[in-house]
């Protein structure tokens, strides 16, 4: 059995207590098997066997998905499915293939089960248009694939006809046994709010944003938004989606702005002024991810963001380094 094999299938039963020696393993494949990283390292002078803890790994910067193929062993695999990130027209979009897309569909939910219980107590429904305009989006495969897996009746995707989407919601409320989710990019859940203020049927919901306004409205701090969401949504907290393009795992934040990672994803801080200077105990500073299913990538990413670690494991995005790409995700000043 190849280490491939072996791993992904050690994957879904990992533990957190299990996490930290998983990523050191992970990290000597990737470190001779994933090109890109490969050379970043020897550019550096890196000798993979030196490294003995998470604080000593070189995390690779987050632009190398847009300039580079990052792919591990891609001598022996074609991509089946590839994922761009958001952005505007001027931007160069970051590139992430798929070997197995199953691979993701499949973390993807056993990280929301874990929680938010099982898909089919759930009817899923977004507003997402900027995302399904501009195609190959992880985001919308993943709600796609939620739906799906739920079993219900309803189409989840609305571009812009919010009369349809109010209709469904109407119509998905008579099941009691099914809670509903609307995810939404900032924007659009917004201008939701501010057509239809507090309607009925956006009452009682769980409004899960997913971050970006896309040049369409004001940039707003977390809080700000979220309090004139909940004008619209009632009083209950506004809940948030970590994740990108160039991960498969996600983080969740349940309406505190606190974000809770599962045992596949890793987050660490350095210093935004010096990339090798990793902490496991700032309290803040710009964010490494850990993405233990990035097995066919890299899994260790250097981000642009900035954050705020709590003693629970909890941590807070507080914004993007200056002179960084506006992206889709939960990433606000």
């Amino acid at each position: 059995m190849s280490f491939r094999q072996t791993y992904l299938r050690a994957l879904p039963q990992l533990t957190v207590e299990q996490a930290e020696e998983t990523a050191l393993t992970l990290f000597r494949y990737q470190a001779v098997h994933c090109p890109p990283y490969a050379a970043y390292l020897a550019q550096l002078g890196r000798d993979p066997q030196t490294v003995q803890r998470l604080t000593d790994i070189p995390f690779l910067p987050i632009e190398f998905f847009k300039t580079h193929d990052v792919r591990t062993e891609p001598q022996t695999w074609v991509g089946q499915e590839l994922f761009l990130s958001s952005g505007t027209t001027l931007q160069q979009r970051s590139r992430h293939q798929l070997r197995d897309p199953q691979l993701y569909r499949d973390n993807a939910t056993l990280i929301f089960e874990k929680f938010y219980g099982s898909l089919t107590s759930w009817t899923f429904l977004a507003l997402l248009p900027s995302y399904l305009e501009q195609g190959n989006s992880s985001l919308v495969a993943m709600i796609d694939d939620f739906a799906r897996r739920s079993g219900q009746k309803h189409e989840a995707f609305f571009l812009r006809d919010h009369a349809a989407l109010l209709a469904t919601l109407a119509e998905a409320k008579r099941d009691p046994s099914r809670r509903i989710m609307l995810f939404g990019v900032s924007y659009a859940l917004l201008d939701l709010a501010a057509e239809y203020g507090p309607a009925p049927e956006l009452q009682n919901l769980t409004v899960l944003e997913t971050g970006g306004m896309k040049g369409r409205r004001r940039e707003m701090i977390r809080e700000e938004l979220h309090e004139e969401l909940q004008q619209a949504f009632g009083p209950v907290g506004i809940h948030s989606e970590y994740g990108m393009t160039e991960l498969l795992s996600q983080a969740y934040s349940f309406g505190d702005g606190r974000f809770h990672a599962p045992a596949q994803l890793r987050v660490l801080l350095r210093d935004p002024s010096d990339p090798f200077s990793v902490s496991t105990d700032r309290p803040d500073g710009a964010l490494n991810v850990i993405d233990l299913a990035n097995v066919d990538s890299c899994a260790f990413i250097e981000t642009k963001d900035l954050a705020r670690m709590h003693p629970d494991g909890s941590f807070e995005v507080l914004g993007r380094m200056d002179n960084s790409d506006v992206r889709g995700c939960n990433q606000m000043a």
